[in-house]
């Protein structure tokens, strides 16, 4: 497998993974993101999308955790656009996407839809903190070497 270079490749290479695969890359997506919530019912979330030993009941659980966070996230970021509790707000969407069930994501594709809010966290805090110098990597480009990282590990198993 080559690197993954653009959003095509990377969003095929999301949807060849299958389901416990799919959940255990978005954990990583998240987790990237993670310190941009405050949210302790986020972190246990991740680590049970995180673990592909997870029973069905345990990752029902989080994801009812997860949803219930971003209810509550989406609360706090207010109507003056809160870009820090806005970021946390897509920290816990990509929480709950993670965990949400292929078949019941709008994209078939868990990882894809964590993703995108992870990347949706991160510019929100961009957008927080104005004084910040422009990153040196975009997170796209981050979870491109993830995901090209993760097939490379597979293909040796």
């Amino acid at each position: 497998m080559s690197q993954i270079t653009n959003d095509v490749e990377f969003k095929q290479a999301l949807l060849d993974l299958d389901p416990a695969e799919q959940r255990a890359v978005a954990a990583k997506f998240v987790e990237h993101v993670l310190p941009l919530s405050r949210d302790e019912r986020i972190n246990r979330a991740v680590k049970v999308a995180a673990d592909t030993e997870a029973t069905a009941d345990e990752i029902s659980n989080a994801l009812k955790t997860a949803k219930a966070a971003t209810i509550d996230g989406h609360t706090r970021c207010g109507s003056e656009g809160d870009w820090t509790e806005q970021a946390s707000y897509f920290v816990s969407r990509a929480a709950m996407a993670a965990l949400t069930p292929c078949e019941q994501c709008a994209s078939n594709s868990p990882a894809w839809q964590a993703a995108m809010s992870s990347r949706m966290a991160q510019t929100s805090i961009l957008i927080d903190d104005e004084s910040k110098e422009q990153p040196t990597h975009y997170e796209n480009e981050w979870q491109y070497v993830a995901l090209s990282e993760h097939l490379k590990h597979k293909e040796r198993i």
